[in-house]
Protein backbone atom coordinates (compact mmCIF):
# COMPACT_ATOMS: atom_id res chain seq x y z
CA UNK A 1 0.00 0.00 0.00
CA UNK A 2 1.40 3.35 -1.00
CA UNK A 3 0.72 6.61 0.78
CA UNK A 4 0.32 8.96 -2.08
CA UNK A 5 -1.04 12.42 -1.15
CA UNK A 6 -3.33 12.34 -4.15
CA UNK A 7 -5.30 9.28 -3.06
CA UNK A 8 -8.89 9.94 -2.11
CA UNK A 9 -8.42 8.56 1.44
CA UNK A 10 -5.53 10.90 2.21
CA UNK A 11 -7.39 13.84 0.74
CA UNK A 12 -10.43 13.00 2.87
CA UNK A 13 -8.26 12.77 6.01
CA UNK A 14 -6.66 16.13 5.27
CA UNK A 15 -10.05 17.74 4.68
CA UNK A 16 -11.39 16.16 7.89
CA UNK A 17 -8.44 17.47 9.87
CA UNK A 18 -8.90 20.94 8.37
CA UNK A 19 -12.61 20.87 9.19
CA UNK A 20 -11.85 19.79 12.79
CA UNK A 21 -9.30 22.59 13.11
CA UNK A 22 -11.84 25.10 11.71
CA UNK A 23 -14.50 23.92 14.24
CA UNK A 24 -11.99 24.31 17.08
CA UNK A 25 -11.03 27.77 15.87
CA UNK A 26 -14.73 28.74 15.85
CA UNK A 27 -15.13 27.40 19.40
CA UNK A 28 -12.10 29.40 20.54
CA UNK A 29 -13.43 32.55 18.88
CA UNK A 30 -16.87 31.98 20.48
CA UNK A 31 -15.29 31.26 23.91
CA UNK A 32 -13.23 34.46 23.67
CA UNK A 33 -16.28 36.50 22.68
CA UNK A 34 -18.32 34.95 25.52
CA UNK A 35 -15.57 35.61 28.05
CA UNK A 36 -15.35 39.22 26.96
CA UNK A 37 -19.12 39.73 27.02
CA UNK A 38 -19.71 38.04 30.38
CA UNK A 39 -16.56 39.23 32.11
CA UNK A 40 -15.14 35.71 32.39
CA UNK A 41 -11.50 34.77 32.70
CA UNK A 42 -9.49 35.87 29.69
CA UNK A 43 -6.33 33.77 29.71
CA UNK A 44 -4.93 31.01 27.56
CA UNK A 45 -5.97 28.41 30.12
CA UNK A 46 -9.43 29.91 30.65
CA UNK A 47 -10.25 30.26 26.95
CA UNK A 48 -8.90 26.77 26.15
CA UNK A 49 -11.04 25.25 28.90
CA UNK A 50 -14.12 27.23 27.83
CA UNK A 51 -13.64 26.20 24.16
CA UNK A 52 -12.96 22.56 25.05
CA UNK A 53 -9.55 22.53 23.39
CA UNK A 54 -6.07 21.90 24.69
CA UNK A 55 -3.85 24.88 25.43
CA UNK A 56 -1.37 23.60 22.88
CA UNK A 57 -4.00 24.20 20.18
CA UNK A 58 -3.81 27.92 20.97
CA UNK A 59 -0.03 27.85 20.97
CA UNK A 60 -0.03 26.12 17.55
CA UNK A 61 -2.20 28.93 16.13
CA UNK A 62 -0.35 32.22 16.69
CA UNK A 63 -3.24 34.33 15.42
CA UNK A 64 -5.60 32.90 18.08
CA UNK A 65 -2.92 33.23 20.75
CA UNK A 66 -2.41 36.88 19.78
CA UNK A 67 -6.17 37.51 20.09
CA UNK A 68 -6.21 35.99 23.59
CA UNK A 69 -3.17 38.02 24.69
CA UNK A 70 -4.66 41.19 23.25
CA UNK A 71 -7.95 40.54 25.05
CA UNK A 72 -6.04 39.93 28.31
CA UNK A 73 -4.52 43.41 28.23
CA UNK A 74 -7.74 45.22 27.29
CA UNK A 75 -10.10 46.42 30.00
CA UNK A 76 -13.42 44.62 30.06
CA UNK A 77 -16.21 47.23 29.82
CA UNK A 78 -18.99 44.69 30.51
CA UNK A 79 -17.56 43.59 33.83
CA UNK A 80 -19.17 45.34 36.77
CA UNK A 81 -17.11 47.52 39.07
CA UNK A 82 -13.62 48.79 38.49
CA UNK A 83 -11.68 47.57 35.47
CA UNK A 84 -8.91 45.12 36.20
CA UNK A 85 -6.07 44.98 33.73
CA UNK A 86 -2.75 43.20 33.76
CA UNK A 87 -1.06 46.51 34.48
CA UNK A 88 -3.28 47.18 37.48
CA UNK A 89 -2.69 43.66 38.75
CA UNK A 90 1.06 44.10 38.31
CA UNK A 91 0.90 47.40 40.20
CA UNK A 92 -1.06 45.71 43.00
CA UNK A 93 1.45 42.87 43.08
CA UNK A 94 4.38 45.29 43.26
CA UNK A 95 2.70 47.23 46.07
CA UNK A 96 2.03 43.99 47.95
CA UNK A 97 5.64 42.90 47.53
CA UNK A 98 6.90 46.24 48.84
CA UNK A 99 4.49 46.00 51.77
CA UNK A 100 5.84 42.51 52.52
CA UNK A 101 9.42 43.81 52.47
CA UNK A 102 8.50 46.61 54.91
CA UNK A 103 6.63 44.18 57.15
CA UNK A 104 9.57 41.75 57.16
CA UNK A 105 11.93 44.56 58.16
CA UNK A 106 9.58 45.61 60.96
CA UNK A 107 9.23 42.00 62.13
CA UNK A 108 13.01 41.63 62.28
CA UNK A 109 13.27 44.88 64.23
CA UNK A 110 10.63 43.72 66.71
CA UNK A 111 12.21 40.27 67.03
CA UNK A 112 15.58 41.86 67.80
CA UNK A 113 14.05 44.13 70.42
CA UNK A 114 12.12 41.25 71.98
CA UNK A 115 15.27 39.14 72.05
CA UNK A 116 17.18 41.92 73.80
CA UNK A 117 14.45 42.40 76.40
CA UNK A 118 14.11 38.68 77.05
CA UNK A 119 17.88 38.36 77.32
CA UNK A 120 18.02 41.23 79.80
CA UNK A 121 15.23 39.67 81.88
CA UNK A 122 16.96 36.28 81.85
CA UNK A 123 20.25 37.95 82.82
CA UNK A 124 18.65 39.66 85.80
CA UNK A 125 16.61 36.59 86.79
CA UNK A 126 19.72 34.40 86.77
CA UNK A 127 21.46 36.69 89.27
CA UNK A 128 24.30 37.36 86.86
CA UNK A 129 23.10 40.82 86.03
CA UNK A 130 23.43 43.83 88.26
CA UNK A 131 20.40 43.91 90.55
CA UNK A 132 18.30 47.04 90.49
CA UNK A 133 19.05 47.85 94.15
CA UNK A 134 22.82 47.89 93.46
CA UNK A 135 22.21 50.40 90.72
CA UNK A 136 20.31 52.54 93.21
CA UNK A 137 23.10 52.19 95.77
CA UNK A 138 25.68 53.22 93.19
CA UNK A 139 23.65 56.33 92.36
CA UNK A 140 23.40 57.07 96.11
CA UNK A 141 27.19 56.70 96.48
CA UNK A 142 27.71 59.18 93.65
CA UNK A 143 25.30 61.63 95.32
CA UNK A 144 27.08 61.26 98.67
CA UNK A 145 30.50 61.71 97.07
CA UNK A 146 29.26 64.96 95.54
CA UNK A 147 27.98 66.08 98.95
CA UNK A 148 31.39 65.31 100.50
CA UNK A 149 33.08 67.47 97.86
CA UNK A 150 30.61 70.30 98.56
CA UNK A 151 31.14 70.05 102.34
CA UNK A 152 34.93 70.07 101.89
CA UNK A 153 34.66 73.24 99.83
CA UNK A 154 32.51 74.83 102.55
CA UNK A 155 35.01 73.69 105.20
CA UNK A 156 37.94 75.16 103.27
CA UNK A 157 36.04 78.44 102.90
CA UNK A 158 35.30 78.54 106.63
CA UNK A 159 38.90 77.62 107.47
CA UNK A 160 40.05 80.58 105.37
CA UNK A 161 37.51 82.85 107.08
CA UNK A 162 38.63 81.54 110.50
CA UNK A 163 42.29 82.09 109.64
CA UNK A 164 41.48 85.64 108.53
CA UNK A 165 39.51 86.24 111.75
CA UNK A 166 42.41 84.88 113.86
CA UNK A 167 44.85 87.09 112.00
CA UNK A 168 42.64 90.12 112.62
CA UNK A 169 42.27 89.06 116.26
CA UNK A 170 46.07 88.81 116.66
CA UNK A 171 46.56 92.25 115.20
CA UNK A 172 43.99 93.67 117.59
CA UNK A 173 45.62 91.89 120.53
CA UNK A 174 48.99 93.19 119.45
CA UNK A 175 47.61 96.72 119.27
CA UNK A 176 45.93 96.42 122.68
CA UNK A 177 49.04 94.94 124.25
CA UNK A 178 51.21 97.60 122.64
CA UNK A 179 49.07 100.38 124.19
CA UNK A 180 49.36 98.81 127.65
CA UNK A 181 53.12 98.62 127.51
CA UNK A 182 53.44 102.12 126.16
CA UNK A 183 51.26 103.74 128.71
Amino acid sequence: MTTDASTPAVTAMIKGRQADSARRRERVAKALADALSTGGEVSVTGIAARAGVDRTFLYRHPDLLAQVHTAETQPNPTAGGPTVTRESLRADLLAAQQRCVRMNARIQQLETRLSELLGQQAWQASGLGTPTDIDQLQRRIIDLEQQVVDVRLQLETRDEELAAARGANRELMTQINGKRHAG
